[in-house]
């Protein structure tokens, strides 16, 4: 075991005979080699059990070039005069101090760890990594790169402050330092050991450890640190792994020593395996649609648990993607929103789909083809176009353009009174109107109150008749199109009524235009 050195000795032949595995020693050793993490548990104890072994024949070699040493006779006859607890100084022996094959290397092997509770030991074997690939495989994920994580049980962190504590106490001994932050952390040694084990591709699998006995040996920390410990929605137990951690670092050591065991006491029971979690991280779809229906919501139209429409663009567009992709849920969003009753025309509305947790996530391009085509023969009411794969990052582009970008609307309006084409033709010649938008009352109850300043950067009328006509405008996004015409009570000024000096409502809008330059037009 060339990682080790003599100074190491005195750390295994102690974690040893405490009952401490030989992962958790390597671990407590420093010793940074992965390969070395990776040997078979056997091999390790083996190892260990020659490391210790050959450094006692160096040392036995040494004493007998010593002038007059002892002869063995004459210790085994001091020591059979002393108490079983007192070494052969006479000191208090806390620990045993000689390494055979029937003590504590073969108590070893058969016992749980006192540190990692196993983990280390038990989830670390072929059959465990088996078990593993095969939730892998069942799972029917497609997968192009690997995150392992791993979950453990809070006391594990009170167990290794025992341990650390210990070692620190004797490297104290031999003029030695050994800081926290020097040992090699327990979930980076077990993602280095079941990591490569796996595949060469995969995605994120998650492996969630418990322990029966997590609150009985992390009681005493609320007693000491009673503000780390605090009740938490979704949490069966006050006893999380940060909490601890946080009271573990606020704790006196003199404290710590008093209420648990240095070294750490051997379990009761090994630590179970409550589940294996695979995931793929969540893949992104844009594009944009076109709305023909004027009763139609953007999103479910649900009111006091009621819906009040059958189906949305989002559902429209969603249903198809998640069959395809598999995925167990979805995230809609999109560059602004029309209302219910407003059509999307012209190039259409940029919008973007997460899909979370994808089993399949490769799709060519003539594959998204296809799923394009799927979605607009399932509906007279919407159509998409420009359908394509895109990442996280790009969908912040169409974000910026809710409040940039410019948007193009037709209105047809009705008037109370009577109009002439020369009535409404000085509307085409105003240019850059800026308005003062007090938060509508029929969006008031989910926005917050305010004035809003904004844009019409140009209008141009189309006379229809004597009531009606049409107003396309090109306005700043966010202007809210049916206030600016009827006035909204005097909390839109000025408005289409206030500058015909009439009372005049909208019965149709349209978008002709959301002017964001994305996704890619294909």
């Amino acid at each position: 075991m060339s990682s080790l050195t003599e100074k190491d000795r005195p750390i295994v032949q102690l974690l040893l005979n405490t009952g401490t595995c030989p992962r958790c020693i390597l671990r407590f050793c420093c010793v940074g080699s992965q390969t070395l993490y990776r040997c078979p548990y056997k091999d390790l104890m083996k190892d260990l059990k020659e490391f210790l072994k050959n450094n006692q024949e160096k040392e036995d070699t040494v004493c007998s070039d010593v002038v007059d040493p002892p002869c063995k006779r004459i210790r085994l006859e001091h020591t059979e005069k002393q108490p079983d607890d007192l070494n052969h100084n006479g000191a208090l022996q806390q620990i045993p101090s000689v390494i055979n094959e029937n003590t504590a290397v073969e108590n070893s092997v058969i016992e749980v760890c006192n540190v990692c509770l196993g983990i280390l030991q038990e989830f670390c074997e072929i059959d465990f990594v088996k078990k593993v690939c095969q939730k892998v495989n069942s799972a029917d994920y497609q997968f192009t790169s690997f995150v392992f994580s791993v979950s453990l049980p809070p006391q594990l962190s009170v167990r290794e402050r025992a341990a650390w504590l210990l070692v620190k106490q004797e490297m104290g001994k031999l003029g030695l330092s050994l800081a926290k932050d020097d040992i090699v952390q327990l979930k980076e040694a077990y993602k280095w050991i079941i990591h490569p084990q796996l595949s060469e591709d995969l995605f994120e699998v998650s492996v969630v450890f418990a322990h029966p006995e997590t609150d009985e040996e992390c009681h005493f920390l609320a007693t000491a640190c009673p503000d780390c410990f605090k009740p938490a929605k979704n949490k069966q137990s006050v006893f999380t792994r940060m909490a601890v951690i946080k009271a573990l670092e606020k704790i006196k050591e003199d404290d710590f020593l008093k209420h648990f065991p240095c070294p750490p006491s051997s379990p009761k029971n090994l630590c179970v395996a409550l589940e294996i979690q695979c995931n793929n991280g969540a893949v992104f779809v844009a594009g944009r649609y076109n709305k023909y229906s004027r009763n139609l919501p953007q999103t479910p139209w649900i009111i006091d648990g009621e819906r009040k429409l059958e189906s949305s663009v989002e559902e429209l567009i969603s249903e198809h993607l998640m069959a395809k992709f598999k995925a167990d849920s979805f995230n809609f969003s999109s560059s602004g929103r029309e209302d219910v009753d407003v059509r999307t025309l012209g190039n259409g509305r940029p919008f973007a789909i997460e899909l979370v947790n994808p089993r399949r996530i490769h799709f060519t391009a003539e594959e998204m083809k296809g799923l394009q085509q799927t979605i607009n023969n399932s509906s007279d009411k919407i159509q998409v176009r420009d359908l394509q794969l895109v990442t996280r990052e790009a969908i912040g582009r169409m974000k910026e353009g809710e409040e940039e970008k410019t948007k193009t609307y037709s209105a047809l309006i009705w008037t109370d009174k009577a109009i002439r084409k020369e009535d409404i033709a000085f509307l085409d010649d105003i240019k850059e109107l800026k308005l003062d938008q007090k938060t509508p009352l029929r969006v008031l109850h989910r926005r917050p109150l305010a004035v809003r300043c904004r844009i019409i950067h140009t209008m141009k009328s189309e006379y229809i008749d004597e009531h009606h006509f049409r107003l396309h405008l090109k306005t700043q996004a966010g202007t809210y199109i049916k206030e600016f015409v009827h006035g909204d009570f005097g909390r839109t000024k000025p408005s289409i009524g206030s500058l015909l000096n009439r009372t005049a409502d909208i019965l149709e809008l349209d978008v002709e235009s959301v002017d964001v330059d994305w996704p890619p037009t294909l």
